[in-house]
């Protein structure tokens, strides 16, 4: 399914030599995210546990389906490195892990991410799952469950795919480094697939770093402040 024309060109090297590549790679992560969720309401997925979970899954789904080897393992390795970073901002903001929210801990993310992408390809990701410190035990599981994501989200995208192309990803916004990195890859999806309704995709300031969908709206929102949080985050991980 790797046919979908990228909008990043990430090297396979490590997060700390790449100018940007982590705010890159997590912004996209969170946009494939936000789609999961737009999906999920416009093709009337069913939902059997946590949709903020299917979300995740859908999103590194995504990034293993459509992106060639080198990119795809470098963006799984930021997106994950990127929910580890929000639990270390967290430790220094005195937070604590909200387990009454809808999204599960930032810990466990970061491990499912990892999961889902080694086991979509053990043989050859077995040094991505060593570098992230997926255990054994956990490793053991990780084909299994990127089966079950495959044949869950496997039959959802066919679906779309066999509409055929449409202008159904509808991209606006204010002119950014988010605005950029979605149009070669909004432009793309539009040319594989479509929705069963228009989804429309907003670039915008919303005064807090956050990316949501709006069932009502039919429309995802990138927060332009996730931008600076993410490069926040950068310096966190690299300390």
């Amino acid at each position: 399914m790797k046919r979908l024309a990228a909008a990043l060109t990430l090297a396979a090297t490590p997060l700390a030599a790449q100018d940007g590549g982590f705010v890159e790679a997590n912004l996209l992560g969170i946009f494939y995210h936000e789609l999961g969720h737009a999906v999920i309401d416009i093709e009337g997925v069913p939902i059997f546990a946590q949709e903020e979970d299917a979300a995740d899954v859908f999103s590194i789904f995504l990034i293993d389906a459509y992106w060639e080897e080198d990119s795809a393992e470098n963006m799984a390795y930021h997106a994950a490195s990127g929910f580890w970073a929000e639990a270390m901002w967290r430790d220094q903001e005195g937070g604590h892990i909200a387990w009454w929210d809808s999204h599960s801990p930032d810990e466990r993310r970061f491990f499912n991410t990892v999961c889902l992408f080694y086991g979509a390809n053990p043989e050859a990701r077995q040094e991505f799952a060593e570098e992230m410190n997926l255990p054994e035990e956990r490793q053991d599981y990780c084909p299994q469950e990127y089966d079950l994501a495959a044949e869950s989200w496997g039959g959802v995208m066919e679906a779309m795919i066999e509409r055929g192309a449409g202008e159904t990803f509808v991209l606006k916004g204010e002119d950014s480094l988010t605005l950029g990195l979605l149009k070669d890859g909004v432009a793309a999806l539009n040319a594989e697939m479509s929705l069963a309704r228009p989804l429309t995709i907003a670039v915008e300031h919303c005064g807090e770093a956050n990316a949501f969908y709006d069932p009502e709206a039919v429309q995802v929102t990138m927060c332009l402040e996730f931008e600076a949080h993410l490069k926040g985050l950068e310096q966190i991980l690299a300390r």
